[in-house]
């Protein structure tokens, strides 16, 4: 089979919501008797984008030929980086101090960096679907 940008986009999609769902259950099971209620909405934050960028990376996969492979290839990369970066360190700001007795405060200027990824991610498919005259929902 021959692998090709729509089956990354599709695997790593299914992989990052996969993990989108074991980590809000452990949110909403684990952490929400250890965290305080501001550190545990910081945390249902970094779950609910993660989400929504997975089923952008999804949506992306579907369209897959629709859009040249370039303009798919870095709303992905941005999404995908925008999931480690913005989501990533909600977790890792929010659990380390009561899960591994670490303060990872050093990361708070990461998630506005993910936060852009994800709005030029979003910014970049406006752009290139606007130039290429749209895309057609069938």
């Amino acid at each position: 089979m021959k692998h090709t940008l729509q089956t990354t986009m599709f695997r790593t999609g299914c992989i990052l919501a996969a993990f989108a769902v074991i980590l809000g259950a452990f949110g909403a099971h684990v952490l929400k008797s250890i965290l305080t209620e501001q550190q545990l909405q910081s945390y249902e934050a970094g779950v609910r984008y993660h989400v929504m960028h997975v089923l952008a990376i999804l949506l992306g996969a579907l369209y897959a030929g629709k859009l040249p492979d370039r303009v798919l290839r870095v709303a992905y990369r941005l999404f995908f980086t925008g999931i480690i970066l913005f989501s990533g360190s909600i977790y890792l700001l929010t659990t380390g101090p009561a899960l591994l007795n670490m303060s990872f405060k050093w990361l708070g200027p990461v998630t506005p960096l993910g936060g852009l990824c994800f709005i030029s991610g979003w910014l970049w498919l406006a752009w290139h679907a606007k130039k290429i005259g749209g895309i057609q929902v069938e």
